[in-house]
Parts: structure tokens; sequence; C-alpha cells
């Protein structure tokens, strides 16, 4: 059985009707995995990340302001949330499932979180609905297990992952690679070790096209012992964000190419499920759900159900 990583406080933020952020989708995505059959004992409940970990990473005063509520008010307006004591425990938490997932994926060949890919989190400042950086501190927290020494974060989400690629900038242990819309937010990029930048209105053939020239880039030019894999679908044609013309089906494939290429090099995989837009609350767990077809969770999957890879840890 696939491990999946949940819990309910993902969806547990008050936010107004307006704001733009889905928060309803993680509980939306739980509840269509449970009526597709999927056990509640699949799922693990993560604990949060701690303070003392958040400081190994990332600006020690940063990380003391924003959990306290003493971020001035225009750092907040940057990540786009009020600050409240659920806002910080609902992160915490998720940023824990992350961790969560990647040590699950070592175990079991693949792994998958039902929130995450906050990639927008910079080492000393938060941005874009993102108040701390999941994939990197992933990255780390799994390189502390025996034969995890480099970490591939491959980025799907139409936006760039910036903040990823400059925490990582001088770590070359944690190899960054991002396909993204070019012209989107962030209007300033970052430099990943691999930047794929794609053009508005890419279509499905040309999305896939792209998608596979840059997984034969990493085959030549990195050797990762593990990988973190952000399915954002803000790809999606109806996202209403995402600025490409990409299909359900479309998605599904990319999801398909990416977990298969983890599983011919044997590598262990651990999903976030990145960024999603579309205000149709239902459509949108539905193209969210791709992944976890895609990774066998479902019926509707299947491909690589019962992976495992032996690592002697």
């Amino acid at each position: 059985m696939i491990p999946l990583t949940f819990a309910p406080i993902y969806s547990q933020l008050n936010l107004s009707a307006r704001h733009r952020f889905p928060i309803q989708k993680y509980q939306g995505i739980y509840d269509a995995l449970r009526r597709q059959g999927v056990p509640h004992n699949a799922f693990e409940h993560p604990e949060p990340v701690t303070e003392d970990t958040l400081c190994q990473y990332y600006d020690v005063g940063y990380v003391h302001a924003l959990t306290q509520g003493k971020l001035e008010a225009k750092a907040m307006r940057r990540i786009g949330f009020e600050w409240s004591p659920q806002l910080i425990k609902r992160s915490l938490t998720a940023i824990g499932g992350t961790c969560l997932t990647a040590h699950n994926a070592l175990r079991d060949g693949i792994a998958l979180n039902l929130t995450g890919g906050y990639h927008h989190a910079f080492a000393s400042y938060g941005s874009g609905f993102c108040l701390f950086n999941d994939l990197y501190l992933a990255a780390k927290s799994i390189q502390q297990q025996p034969g995890i020494d480099n970490v591939l974060i491959i980025d799907c989400d139409v936006h760039q992952g910036d903040g990823t690629a400059h925490l990582a900038e001088n770590d070359k242990s944690v190899y960054t690679v991002s396909l993204h819309g070019e012209k989107n937010f962030p209007h300033r990029k970052q430099h990943s070790n691999l930047d794929m930048g794609l053009p508005k209105h890419c279509t499905d053939a040309e999305y896939l096209d792209a998608l596979d020239t840059t997984l034969h880039l990493i085959e030549r030019f990195y050797q990762p012992d593990a990988v973190i894999y952000d399915a954002g679908v803000d790809i999606h044609v109806d996202d209403d964000l995402g600025l490409l013309d990409i299909s359900t089906a479309g998605v599904r494939q990319r999801d398909t190419m990416v977990l298969n290429w983890c599983k011919k090099h044997s590598l262990p995989v651990a999903c976030v499920i990145g960024g999603g837009y579309q205000r149709n609350i239902e459509a949108l767990v539905e193209v969210h759900m791709q992944l976890f077809h895609a990774a066998g969770v479902t019926k509707k999957g299947g491909y690589c159900q019962g992976l495992v890879i032996e690592y002697g840890l």
C-alpha cells in the first residue's frame, strides 16, 4: 500500500470567500480518495516541524518573527495571508508532512503528501502563500539517512520554484529543476540547476516534449539518490493563474512520465501536490487526483503499485 500523508488541519484555515488560496482542496482530495476505496489506514498523520529544525536551514530572526506573530505587515502581505496561530500550526504540520513523506518514500519507493510544494519561501522571507520551504527542508532531512547524498527536486508547478532555487544555490547536494511558465509569477526568476521556461498557451504536446527533454538532461548531468516531485496542477487549461493550455489527460501523462522515470532509475520519489487555483474546488480536486491515479493509489492507476526499492537503510 502506497503511503499517504494527511491531516485535517491542511484545510483548516479561515479565509475570506474572495481569497485566492483554495484551502478546501486538501480535504477534498482526501474525501475523493476515500470515496475511491483508499482505506483510512493508508494515511499517516504528520507531526508539525519544530522551530529548532527550521532554524537549522532558515534565518533564525525570520523563523521566530513569523511563528510568534511579530513579522511586519508588509512581509505578511508578501506571503498573502493574515497571521494567526492556526496559520502557523497548519503550515508547520504541512511541512512536517512533506518531510514524513520523503522518509516514507525511502522506505517504500514512493509516497505522497496531500499538500506541499511551498516553493516561493526563501531563507529569510515568505512569498506567494509560502511561509517556509518544505521541499528544501525535506531534501535536507532525508540526507541524514545513509546512502542519500544527493537529492533532486523536480518542480512542475506553473510558477518557478524561485525560493527552492535560491536556497540550494550554493548547495551542490540538492539539484533543482523547474519546468514552468516563463511569463508568470515570479517576475524575477532565480537560477535553478536546470530551468525550462514555457510560453503562454503551451499545449500538451509542447509541454510533454519539454518534459521529455528535461528528464534526458537530468540523466546526463545529475546523479541523485532520491527525488522530491512537486506536481502542481496550475498548468491546467482551466486554472485561473496558469496561462498554459494543458488538459487533464496531459497532467496525468506528465505525472506518469515523471514517476516512470523515477521507477526506471530506481529512485525513491516523494510527491507533493503543489499549486492549483481553480475556484471550482470539485474540478480542481479532479485535476489533482491525476497524480494519485498515476502513482497507482487508486483503481484508476496501478502502474507502480507495490513498487519497493531496497536501500539497505
